[in-house]
């Protein structure tokens, strides 16, 4: 463990630390200020944070809000899958071309102050952050792509990612996963954050967005709503390989953005495998709500073994723009990235498999992978 990694398990703020103050006073009340004695050293940095960012948020409103509220958001295209299922690498191959933009890591972990301040804050922010992502070691600055989902959750608190911070009431946020059963107004609230974040990265960057949240992927519907004409690619993985990950990322996660005690082992697991059934229930469900010639679908095994002729069939099946000017840069990305060994995790206990093969059942068998031969 690198010394900023030290640092940013005990002191960094985390993805929280681009909210504002009055909403980070509103989020302490919803949940009765139960903050764990070991994070108050991360709840004291996000408060000092906030204040920062209520100042900047008005400087930036004043400043650019008659600009870019009548910006005009380009059909997105979203990069759709459970985490872990390879969407970063969908994600970063599709934004080697220029002629898209992305929300990067200022831009999502600072929604309010994107605009304003990331100049002077970005260089410096950039020392303390880990030249590798601490799950998976992949190369990142703060200038890499980033999920959407991130800047959201600090806007509207209406994310599954909450969970992360306050793991006590993750049920209660995971509604946002598929949206399911939430108020009409609190839909319509996180909408209109949503359009107007992407309004603000429209204005930015001048061109159309790719863009990559695992929830997404349970949100299709709602989604079809605010851009009728956006255009989705999915990546699927081995399942079984999904849940190792996902539980050593979450697992990570809590050592970064947590203010309370994680969940034990056997709730951690139980989070995983309901979460992964609730958003593919929801995707199977309003997948075929996307036009003909609007989704393209890919295994994360054929991304691996081919990333360029697999992101040149992206480009064909959605009629993108001309394969041929993205590829010098992506055989450039592509080399550079050539040594890079992804995790590798032991074998599951036989009784977790069976765990995972009954209640993933329907996603083994629509995306083509074998289950255990006792299990099938």
């Amino acid at each position: 463990m690198t010394w900023r990694d030290s640092f940013l398990r005990w002191f960094g703020p985390g993805m929280l630390g681009g909210i504002t103050f009055g909403d980070w006073f509103r989020l302490l009340c919803d949940n009765r200020f139960d903050i764990s004695p070991r994070r108050l050293m991360r709840a004291a940095a996000i408060t000092a944070q906030s204040a920062q960012n209520s100042v900047t948020r008005r400087l930036e409103e004043w400043r650019y809000s008659a600009k870019v509220r009548e910006t005009e958001v380009l059909p997105p295209l979203f990069v759709l899958g459970h985490w872990r299922s390879g969407t970063t690498h969908l994600h970063n191959l599709l934004a080697v071309d220029n002629r898209f933009a992305f929300p990067n890591n200022y831009d999502a972990l600072f929604p309010h102050a994107m605009l304003l301040t990331e100049g002077v804050q970005s260089p410096f922010m950039q020392r303390f952050l880990s030249p590798r992502r601490p799950m998976d070691n992949i190369e990142w600055t703060m200038r890499s792509p980033q999920e959407d989902e991130f800047a959201l959750c600090v806007m509207t608190f209406m994310s599954p990612c909450m969970g992360w911070f306050l793991p006590k009431r993750r049920d209660y946020y995971d509604r946002y996963l598929t949206f399911r059963g939430v108020d009409e107004r609190d839909v319509e609230q996180w909408q209109s954050a949503m359009l107007a974040y992407f309004r603000r990265l429209s204005w930015k960057y001048k061109r159309p967005l790719v863009l990559k949240s695992p929830p997404h992927t349970g949100r299709i519907r709602r989604l079809l709503q605010i851009f009728p004409s956006a255009k989705f690619v999915h990546v699927h993985r081995d399942p079984y390989v999904v849940f190792s990950s996902t539980r050593k990322m979450l697992t990570v996660n809590f050592s970064l953005h947590c203010l309370q005690r994680p969940p034990a082992a056997e709730e951690l697991d139980e989070w995983i495998l309901r979460q992964y059934r609730a958003m593919h229930d929801a995707f199977f469900e309003e997948r075929d709500l996307i036009p003909l010639g609007h989704y393209h679908e890919l295994a994360f095994e054929e991304l691996e073994a081919d990333p360029i002729g697999q992101v040149q069939r992206v480009y064909e099946a959605l009629a993108l723009p001309d394969f041929s000017e993205a590829l010098p840069a992506l055989e450039r990305y592509v080399d550079r990235i050539r040594g890079y060994r992804k995790n590798t995790f032991p074998e599951l206990p036989a009784a977790l498999r069976q765990r995972i093969a009954d209640a993933w059942r329907p996603c083994f068998e629509r995306f083509g992978y074998s289950l255990d031969p006792e299990f099938g």
